[in-house]
C-alpha cells in the first residue's frame, strides 16, 4: 500500500484545511488510518487515528473540538478537516496505516506510534 498525501499549504490563524490520503496498491478496508505530525525541532505526534470500520476515533487534547478525521472506504481516501488553526499547528502532517488487529485500538496506534506505513507527508503552516 502507498500513501500519498495532499491538501496542506499557508493559512491565517483561524483557518481551515482539509488534508487528504489516498491510498493505492490495496485497500485501506482493513487497516487503522491516522493522522500525524511533526514540527521543526520536536518529535512526530499522533494527532488524530480512526477505526477499521465504526468510526471510532481518537484525537489528541490540543486538537479535540478542532480536527475531525474521517475516511471513504470506497474511495480508499482518509480525511483531517481542520478548522479554527493556531501557529502551533503549524508542521508537517503524514498519513499513517497499520492493519487492524483486536487488540491494537485507534488509541494506541496514535499514541504509542504503532504504524506500518507512512506517506511523505504535506506541509501545513498556519501564518499571519
Amino acid at each position: 500500500v502507498q500513501l500519498v498525501e495532499s491538501g496542506g499549504g499557508l493559512v491565517q490563524p483561524g483557518g481551515s484545511l482539509r488534508v487528504s490520503c489516498a491510498a493505492s496498491g490495496s485497500s485501506l478496508d482493513d487497516y487503522i488510518i491516522g493522522w500525524f505530525r511533526q514540527a521543526p525541532g520536536k518529535e512526530r505526534e499522533g494527532v488524530s487515528c480512526i477505526s477499521k470500520n465504526d468510526g471510532s476515533a481518537y484525537y489528541r487534547d490540543s486538537v479535540k473540538g478542532r480536527f475531525t478525521i474521517s475516511r471513504d472506504n470506497a474511495k480508499n481516501t482518509v480525511f483531517l478537516q481542520m478548522n479554527n488553526l493556531a501557529p502551533e499547528d503549524t508542521a508537517k502532517y503524514y498519513c499513517a496505516a497499520t492493519p487492524f488487529i483486536p487488540i491494537l485500538s485507534e488509541r494506541q496506534m496514535c499514541t504509542n506510534n504503532v504504524v506500518n506505513l507512512w506517506g511523505r507527508g504535506t506541509q501545513v503552516t498556519v501564518s499571519s
